[in-house]
């Protein structure tokens, strides 16, 4: 009885041993080895990793690309691009009438200048009338002329009487006074043109930067999308449109209050000509009518 005792405890160890020792053989694969110290640390090669790493699921930013201004124009709504070419036009106009009132305001100033140096020369009249009336191209000779050409008229049938005189006298300082105002308005001619850009431009890129806007909600509601990418093309649209409302009125309100200022000082320098000339001419009937 004994002996089979012992039998049987001598199965059950053996069989514990041939079930456990696999089970060690494979737990003592999966647990991780300490790393290795030392000289061996530092000569041993590193391992190539055992599992494969999948890429593909990586995200790279895509390299930016910038909008030029062609590339706005092209992608425009419609009407935003009528917004554009009405602002390009009004600028290149503008550009136009500022370059060619400058050169003309610095012509009539030189000649203006020229013409009094002439006239202040001592000179007779009646010369000085012979010389202008065939070469009469700025309004400062323009109201020479037609102011002596009224005074030589009353002596048309002799020394006027002084009966006639104020009538004279009179009609010498309307014929420089309409003068005046014919030239001025010749030389205030296209300057309307600049206010109008200036004051109306702004809106009319306000008007197209509305419009942009309006088509960048559409998007967004279209494509249920708030992403930079589908706001972003509406909004530079819009927003160059007010550039370009700006581009065109700054020009065209400086140059405009410029050249006004300068018509102002021309216009003045008109009218104290024309009454330094009407008190010679009114100086000249008193003594012949003598």
């Amino acid at each position: 009885m004994k002996s089979l005792r012992g039998l049987l405890s001598a199965l059950v160890v053996v069989l514990a041993v041939g079930v456990a020792a696999p089970f060690s053989a494979v737990m003592a694969q999966d647990a991780p080895r300490a790393a290795p110290t030392g000289e061996a640390a530092e000569s041993a090669p590193l391992a190539a990793p055992t599992q494969s790493v999948d890429v593909s699921s990586s995200t790279v930013a895509p390299n930016a690309r910038g909008i030029s201004i062609i590339d706005m124009f092209i992608r425009a709504d419609p009407l935003v691009k009528g917004v554009f070419i009405v602002l390009v036009l009004a600028s290149f106009w503008s550009w136009v009438i500022i370059i060619n009132k400058g050169l003309a305001m610095s012509s009539l100033e030189r000649k203006a200048t020229r013409f009094e140096k002439i006239f202040w020369s001592g000179k007779p009249l009646d010369e000085l009338f012979q010389q202008f009336s065939a070469n009469n191209d700025h309004p400062l000779s323009a109201t020479f002329v037609a102011g002596v050409r009224e005074w030589r008229r009353a002596f048309e049938h002799g020394a006027p009487s002084e009966a006639v005189l104020a009538g004279t006298k009179d009609r010498v300082e309307k014929a420089m006074s309409v003068t005046i105002s014919r030239e001025t308005d010749a030389v205030e001619k296209s300057i309307s043109f600049l206010a109008t850009v200036a004051s109306t431009s702004p809106f009319v890129g306000l008007f197209g930067t509305v419009w942009g806007i309006m088509n960048s909600f559409t998007a967004i509601a279209g494509q249920h999308n708030t992403s930079l990418a589908v706001v972003a093309p509406g909004i530079a649209e819009a927003l160059f449109a007010t550039a370009m409302g700006l581009l065109a009125a700054i020009p065209a309100a400086i140059f405009y209050n410029r050249y006004v200022g300068e018509i102002g000082r021309y216009v003045n320098r008109l009218y104290a000509f024309s009454d330094e000339l009407s008190a010679i001419l009114s100086r000249q009937l008193d003594e012949k009518a003598r």
